[in-house]
C-alpha cells in the first residue's frame, strides 16, 4: 500500500476547515494502510521492494529500515551520494531524424488522414506565427510570442488529450488549440483585441482560452496553472479524466511548483504534468536556473512517475503523452512528461536572443526541427509530396490571412465593457467608479478618439 502524508498550511488555505478536515481524514487513513502493511510484510517482499527503488549497491546492506520519514535501507558506510554519479534520466525517442521509426512495436499506427492533419496543423502553426510576428513588429497588434521549433511537443501531446480532460497552459500552446479545432478567427479576435474575442481586449495576445474545449485561459504570471491544474484534478479521481497542464522549464523554478507537485502526488489526483523544457527561460539558460538532471529527475522526490521524451519527434510526444495521461487515469496520480525542445525564436516580440545566444547555436539545433522531421516521414510513406507541400503553405496562408483581416477590421470592445463578466452584479464601488469614468470621458471626448470603431 502507498503511505499518504498531507501537509496543509493555513496561510494557504485562509482557514478553511473542511481542507483541514481532508488531510486529517487522509492522515488517519493513511496511518491505518501503514499499520497493516507493516504487520503483514515479509522479509522477501521489503528486499525486491528495496531493490526497486534502491539508491546504493545491495553489499552495503539491504536491511530494512522503517521510519515515520520514508522507508529505506541501512548501510553501514558513511558516503555522501554524488549527484554527478546517478545516471540521467533516457530520453524517449520514436522517429529518427530521417523520419524512420526507430521501434515498431511503438508505432501507434496512425491512418494516413491522421499523419496529414498533424502535419498540416504544425504547418498552420507556423504560418500563423510567422504573420503574427511581423503585425507586431509593424504595430498592428501589441505583442506575440511565436511557437518556432516546438510545434511537434504541441501536436503529439494534443493528439492524446481527451474531449473532457481539463486543460492548463502557459502561452506556447497555441498548437494544442489549433489541434483540437479552435477556430483561427477566435484566435486572431483575441490577438486584435476587438469585441469578438475571448478576452474582449483584456488580456494581451496570444492568452487564449475556450469553455468548449475545456482550455483554461492563459495567464500572464509563470505558473499559477500548475496548482490549479493539481486542483482541477482533485475532482476528476476515478472520473476516467485528467488534468494537462503544460508550462516551460523556468516555470518549473517559480514557487508555485512545489505546492503544485507535492499536493497533486499527497492527494493522488491524475494530473498530466508537461514541461517542455526548451533551454531558456526568457533569457536565463537551464545551466543558470539548475544543476540537476532537467525536470524531470523532481519527479522522483515527490513520488511522481515520469517520462522524457524527444520534443522534437511528433510520434514519441504522442505516445509518451497517451501513457502517462492512462497512468494518470488508471491510477489516480500525477505523472511528469518532460519534452526536450529548443526555442528556435525571441522568447516574444519584447526578447532579442541573440543578447544571449549565438547563431552557431540556433544554427545547430534548427536541425532537430520536428516539422523537417515528421515531413521526411510522410514523403518516405508516399502521401506527401513538393507540391502538396507548395499547395498547404499556399492555402493556409490565405485562410490566416482572411481571418487576420476581418479580424483586424473588428470593432473594439465598449468602454462599458470593461466591468463586465466578473460579477453578476456590479458592487456600488464598482458601479461608482463605472459612472465616473463615463463622466470623464463626456467632459474630454477629444482625449480618447475611436475613430468609431467602438461595438455598441
Amino acid at each position: 500500500p502507498r503511505r499518504g502524508c498531507v501537509h496543509f498550511h493555513l496561510n494557504s488555505v485562509t482557514g478553511s476547515v473542511s481542507a483541514i478536515m481532508i488531510a486529517l481524514r487522509i492522515h488517519h487513513q493513511a496511518r491505518l494502510a501503514l499499520g497493516a502493511a507493516a504487520a503483514a510484510l515479509k522479509p522477501s517482499c521489503s528486499k525486491r521492494r528495496i531493490t526497486q527503488t534502491a539508491a546504493g549497491p545491495a553489499e552495503e546492506g539491504v536491511d530494512v529500515a522503517h521510519f515515520a520519514g520514508a522507508d529505506t535501507y541501512f548501510t553501514y558506510k558513511a558516503k555522501i551520494i554524488q549527484a554527478a554519479d546517478i545516471a540521467p534520466i533516457p530520453c524517449y525517442r520514436l522517429m529518427a531524424p530521417d523520419g524512420s521509426l526507430l521501434n515498431q512495436e511503438d508505432d501507434p499506427k496512425l491512418s494516413d488522414e491522421e499523419m496529414l492533419r498533424w502535419y498540416k496543423d504544425m504547418i498552420t502553426l507556423n504560418t500563423m506565427d510567422k504573420i503574427l510576428y511581423d503585425a507586431q513588429r509593424q504595430g498592428r497588434i501589441s505583442f506575440y510570442m511565436t511557437s518556432f521549433g516546438e510545434e511537434g511537443t504541441h501536436i503529439g501531446s494534443a493528439a492524446a488529450i481527451k474531449r473532457d480532460d481539463i486543460i492548463y497552459a502557459q502561452y506556447r500552446e497555441a498548437g494544442v488549440l489549433i489541434h483540437l479545432g479552435h477556430p483561427l478567427e477566435d484566435m486572431m479576435n483575441q490577438c486584435f483585441g476587438n469585441h469578438l474575442g475571448h478576452g474582449k481586449g483584456r488580456q494581451m495576445p496570444v492568452h487564449y482560452g475556450s469553455k468548449e474545449l475545456k482550455f483554461h485561459t492563459i495567464s500572464s504570471p509563470l505558473g499559477t496553472q500548475l496548482p490549479q491544474a493539481t486542483g482541477a484534478a482533485y475532482t476528476l479521481r476515478n472520473t476516467g479524466n485528467a488534468a494537462v497542464c503544460y508550462f516551460g522549464d523556468g516555470s518549473a523554478s517559480e514557487g508555485d511548483a512545489h505546492p503544485a507537485f507535492n499536493f497533486a502526488a499527497t492527494l493522488e489526483c491524475p494530473v498530466v504534468f508537461i514541461c517542455r523544457n526548451n533551454g531558456y527561460a526568457i533569457s536565463t539558460p537551464v545551466n543558470e536556473q539548475y544543476r540537476g538532471d532537467g525536470i524531470a529527475s523532481r519527479a522522483a522526490g515527490y513520488g511522481m512517475n515520469v517520462i522524457r521524451v524527444d520534443g522534437n519527434d511528433p510520434l514519441a510526444v504522442y505516445v509518451a503523452t497517451k501513457l502517462a495521461r492512462e497512468d494518470a487515469v488508471e491510477n489516480n496520480r500525477p505523472v511528469l512528461v518532460e519534452a526536450m525542445t529548443y526555442r528556435q525564436s525571441h522568447h516574444s516580440t519584447s526578447d532579442d536572443s541573440s543578447a544571449y545566444r549565438s547563431t552557431d547555436e540556433m544554427k545547430a539545433y534548427a536541425q532537430t526541427n520536428a516539422i523537417a522531421r515528421f515531413k521526411k516521414c510522410i514523403v518516405t510513406k508516399g502521401i506527401w509530396s513538393d507540391a502538396d507541400e507548395d499547395s498547404l503553405i499556399d492555402e493556409t496562408r490565405k485562410v490566416i490571412l482572411t481571418s487576420f483581416t476581418k479580424a483586424e477590421k473588428g470593432l473594439l470592445p465598449s468602454i462599458e465593457s470593461l466591468f463586465d463578466d466578473v460579477y453578476a452584479e456590479i458592487p456600488p464601488l464598482l458601479q461608482g467608479q463605472k459612472e465616473e469614468m463615463l463622466q470623464h470621458l463626456a467632459k474630454y471626448p477629444e482625449e480618447y478618439p475611436t475613430g468609431g470603431r467602438v461595438a455598441a
